[in-house]
């Protein structure tokens, strides 16, 4: 008699523990916060490799890869995979880092940008440098991962904020440190959101 209750308590445990664990099938825009896993070292080189493996991937609004992303979302897993844990927006990653002039840009650093009124310090898109003028973003007018160029596209440096790195010039430290207060993250386990998939339908608009 003890055991048979033993088992249906065990049952009853676990089948309750199932019931938790159900994944939200994808919705847009799906804001729910997936942290990239470890795969590499904070290396500019890998940088690199991840950025080409994600070029032409389409943009959409609220994800963070592996299949889509937002221009915040491709800066955050790529940080992420390397095991430098960043904010998830644009205007809180400008927040933090080591704050650099455009002239003293390396590869890896972030470009901030915003609208052209010189005024306005919101902070709307980011991208990645790459060097002699080139950066890569997800951009919401491309519908994908893509590489832009200042002097072909000078809208961009004309709604450039500011520049920040998180990584040093020797790769031996971070520069991980906040103006101001940064708004907390809720990461959600994969296990229980879906992120959009290649097969999905792309959405009709870039930004809801």
């Amino acid at each position: 008699m003890y055991y048979r209750l033993l088992l249906l308590f065990l049952l009853l445990f676990f089948s309750g523990c199932s019931q938790k664990i159900i994944k939200q099938p994808y919705h847009y825009p799906n804001y729910s916060i997936i942290k990239p896993e470890i795969t590499c070292k904070p290396k500019r080189k890998n940088i690199q490799e991840l950025l080409l493996s994600y070029l032409g991937k389409p943009y959409v609004w609220a994800e963070e890869g592996p299949d889509a992303f937002d221009c915040s979302g491709l800066t955050y897993n790529i940080y992420g995979k390397m095991g430098i844990t960043i904010p998830r927006t644009a205007s809180e990653q400008a927040k933090m880092g080591k704050r650099i002039g455009f002239t003293n840009l390396q590869y890896g650093d972030l470009i901030f940008f915003g609208s052209t009124n010189k005024r306005s310090t919101r902070i709307t898109h980011v991208g990645i440098y790459l060097g002699e003028g080139w950066f890569a973003h997800a951009s919401s007018s491309d519908r994908k991962v893509t590489v832009s160029h200042f002097e072909k596209e000078p809208r961009y440096l004309k709604r450039m904020k500011l520049c920040r790195r998180y990584l040093s010039e020797d790769e031996r430290s971070r520069y991980m440190t906040c103006d101001v207060p940064l708004k907390k993250m809720k990461i959600v386990d994969k296990r229980y959101t879906t992120p959009w998939k290649k097969g999905m339908k792309l959405p009709k608009k870039a930004v809801p």
